[in-house]
């Protein structure tokens, strides 16, 4: 029999529990290692080690030590089942993670923090019976997790859709006014049912009720955002998902849900704020500014295009001293991030100094830029963020623009009727030569043209980024 080690208000503590409580320490500790070494590249695999030894070790000690409020453990039936779902689950996290290609790891990123909130809302909606037997403070992070769980949901659903270009843009001026009703109405029917003293069966509508408006208020939120504001969408709906699992954890006395949580909605709601100042606007106003919902800049064509050769592109890059290479998701979508890198070591080899430039929100995620050149194995220290790479673009001979758009457009400085007026861009317009590989002329996530391809010093490489530069390195080692 477990041995008792005392007793507090009434509870006798055992080793088992003493034994779980320090599990959930250590997991805690392997959660912060873990995160902090997932700001480096050369780290972040160890990290992600970590962090899974802490929630495996979690998990473990739960299902062996834990027990109910009548002092049984787990019963081994229970186990079991546990245990298939665990497996089952792992096996399709596994298959698909495998498969999964680049291009669509955004989307795969939103369709599991969509299933970390709908988690959380089930473990509200379920144990919200027994929370109305408890004190105030049960209620209320039962119904917190119940709204902020059903809102990640669905939101990051339909963050989901708009990345893999099943849902579009809907901005309507009467969408903010919906949205701030069924707020209006989220609220008031989570304090009702937080202070309300109705017996718990009559309150089951409500909080059924509330879960559905819940859910329709995720859908309303993400749906007139813009596709230029979808990584400050999914960095924010990440929080939610933290914050409701932290939730999730209070519900059931959990330490280790409740500080895995918070450092998950901490860490998100940092990057959030990191790339609102990224792109200088506020978050109140990429949530109802629905910047990148397929505005127009106005004034037609700025100039005239010029078009470059690739036998004079491979001249130009093979006698420069210095080369930076500003990727965007166009460079995802040609999977040409490893012949990219290929052309980075021909040109080192023939004495060019080449970098690449990073800028916050590039790409359809936070950090997609950066995973995908890591996994082309390009250096870390060649990534160089915007703040770092911009004053010296002046000296730059060569800018290769590939696939990116709204982040170099000098309409940010340039034009105060733009809708990316303002936001920080990469400096490419400085340098001495610019070459910007499109398939087309297409216009980027805010919807507007781009300056950069009209500048006197801009040269169009049109054709697959992939396809391109695979000419292009074949044509410098032929030089």
């Amino acid at each position: 029999m477990d041995k008792v080690l005392g007793t507090l208000n009434g509870t006798q503590y055992t080793v088992g529990d003493s034994l779980l409580e320090l599990s959930y320490l250590v997991a805690a500790l392997l959660f912060v290692v873990g995160l902090k070494m997932l700001s480096h590249p050369e780290s972040a695999r160890r990290g992600n080690l970590y962090a899974f030894g802490g929630m495996a070790l979690a998990m473990l000690t739960t299902l062996l030590l834990h027990r109910d409020d009548n002092g049984s453990n787990i019963s081994l039936t229970n186990i079991w089942i546990i245990l298939a779902a665990i497996g089952v689950g792992s096996a399709i996290g596994w298959i698909i993670a495998r498969k999964v290609k680049m291009t669509a790891m955004p989307q795969l990123v939103s369709l599991y923090n969509a299933t970390g909130g709908a988690a959380s809302a089930l473990v509200a909606l379920l144990e919200y019976p027994k929370a109305l037997t408890g004190d105030v403070g049960s209620i209320l992070v039962t119904v917190l997790g119940l709204i902020i769980g059903a809102v990640a949901f669905s939101g990051s659903m339909i963050a989901y859709g708009k990345l893999d270009g099943k849902v579009g843009d809907v901005m309507k001026p009467f969408m903010t006014y919906i949205n701030l009703l069924l707020l209006v109405l989220t609220l008031g029917l989570g304090v009702y049912i937080t202070v309300s003293p109705n017996p718990p069966d009559e309150m089951i509508w409500a909080i059924y009720a509330l879960f559905a408006i819940s859910l329709v208020y995720g859908v309303m939120f993400v749906l007139p955002i813009g596709g230029a504001d979808m990584p400050v969408v999914i960095s924010l709906l990440n929080s939610f998902t933290g914050i409701a699992a932290a939730m999730a954890g209070f519900i059931y006395n959990n330490m280790a849900m409740i500080l895995g949580g918070i450092l998950v909605g901490a860490a998100g709601m940092i990057l959030t704020l990191l790339m609102c100042k990224a792109m200088n606007r506020s978050l109140i106003n990429v949530i109802i500014g629905a910047f990148g919902g397929g505005v127009s800049a106005a004034g037609g064509e700025q100039g005239n295009i010029r078009e470059i050769a690739l036998s004079d592109a491979a001249v130009l890059m093979s006698y420069s001293q210095k080369i930076v290479i500003i990727p965007g998701y166009g460079l995802a979508v040609a999977q040409a991030q490893h012949i990219t890198q290929e052309l980075d070591e021909l040109l080192e080899k023939k004495g060019v100094d080449v970098k690449y430039a990073i800028h916050p929100v590039a790409g359809r995620m936070p950090g997609h830029m950066n995973v995908l050149l890591a996994e082309a194995d390009v250096p870390y220290e060649k990534l160089v963020e915007m703040d770092d790479i911009n004053p010296d673009m002046p000296n730059v001979d060569v800018a290769i623009v590939v696939g990116a758009n709204d982040v170099v457009n000098p309409a940010a400085y340039n034009d105060p009727g733009s809708p990316i007026y303002g936001m920080p861009i990469i400096d490419a317009h400085l340098a001495k030569n610019i070459i910007i590989m499109k398939r087309g002329m297409g216009k980027g996530y805010a919807g507007i043209e781009n300056e950069l391809f009209f500048n006197e010093k801009t040269r169009m490489l049109f054709g697959d980024a992939k396809s391109s530069i695979q000419k292009l390195v074949t044509e410098i080692k032929t030089m």
